[in-house]
């Protein structure tokens, strides 16, 4: 399996992004096409995905700006975008390590659009 691209969309907007092949990734992959609804925590949005696995030995905790991200805790894909409440000055701290599943293609502050309780799907890119 190589990369493959996902689209996740709102009601203003749409980012895509690729996700590579790593065992959570793969998880991610067979659940979709799902729906799910947005919480936003500083300049990062997660929601909750069908999927359940473990913290992967590459699994991080700062990472570049529109990584997309899987929060084993909260059972969630969270993409930080910007400084969260734990952030160092500008860095993209999540609460605890993720385990990387890709990145956004474009700008991730596209994700600035999304409010708390917007539905959001995410899909296989066509």
């Amino acid at each position: 399996m190589t990369a493959t691209r996902i689209r996740i969309s709102w009601e203003h907007g749409e980012v895509f992004g690729v996700v590579n092949d790593t065992p959570t990734a793969v998880k991610l992959l067979d659940a979709l096409p799902c729906s799910s609804t947005a919480n936003t925590w500083g300049e990062e949005v997660y929601f909750s995905v069908p999927v359940s696995t473990k913290l992967e030995s590459y699994a991080q905790r700062v990472v570049p700006p529109g990584t997309i991200c899987y929060w084993v805790q909260g059972q969630s894909v969270a993409i930080p975008f910007g400084p969260t409440p734990v952030s160092e000055g500008t860095e993209c701290r999540l609460v605890t390590k993720v385990n990387v599943l890709g990145k956004l293609e474009g700008d991730p502050c596209m994700l600035k659009s999304i409010r708390d309780g917007d539905d959001i799907r995410v899909e296989v890119a066509k």
